[in-house]
C-alpha cells in the first residue's frame, strides 16, 4: 500500500514513502516533496519503504532536488531500499542524489555536504 508520511528530525523535514512510486502516485510525491520545501530550509526523502519506483518518480525526486538547489536549500534521499538504489546507479543517479545512509545518520549529516545544494 502506497503512502507520504510526515515528520520533522532534527532540523528537517522528513518525507517518508512506502510503496510502489509510479505514475499513479508519483504526482503526489512530487506535491509533497515542492510543499516541505518551501517549508523547511532541509528535505529529507525517506526511501527505505519503496518497492518500486519508475522514471515519473524518480522525476519527482530531480525535480525536488533542482528546485532545492535553486532555493539555496537541503536536500537528501535518505535510507534509500535496494529496489531504489538499483534504479538510481542504472541511471547514474547515485552520484548526483545527495544520499544519507538512515534516519540515525541525520545529526551526523547536518552541514554536511550530504544538504548542501
Amino acid at each position: 500500500m502506497n503512502g507520504i508520511e510526515h515528520e520533522s528530525a532534527d532540523g528537517c523535514i522528513l518525507i517518508r514513502l512506502r510503496g510502489e512510486v509510479d505514475l499513479s502516485w508519483s504526482q503526489q510525491v512530487r506535491e509533497a516533496v515542492l510543499a516541505a520545501l518551501q517549508k523547511n530550509a532541509r528535505v529529507g526523502v525517506v526511501l527505505s519503504e519503496v518497492t518500486y519506483i519508475d522514471s515519473s518518480g524518480i522525476a519527482a525526486l530531480v525535480e525536488g532536488f533542482q528546485n532545492a538547489r535553486s532555493r539555496g536549500t537541503g536536500f537528501a534521499l535518505v535510507a534509500i531500499s535496494d529496489a531504489v538504489r538499483a534504479v538510481l546507479e542504472l541511471a547514474r543517479l547515485d552520484r548526483v542524489f545527495p544520499i544519507v545512509a538512515d534516519v540515525a545518520a541525520i545529526p551526523e549529516a547536518n552541514g554536511a555536504s550530504a544538504w548542501k545544494p
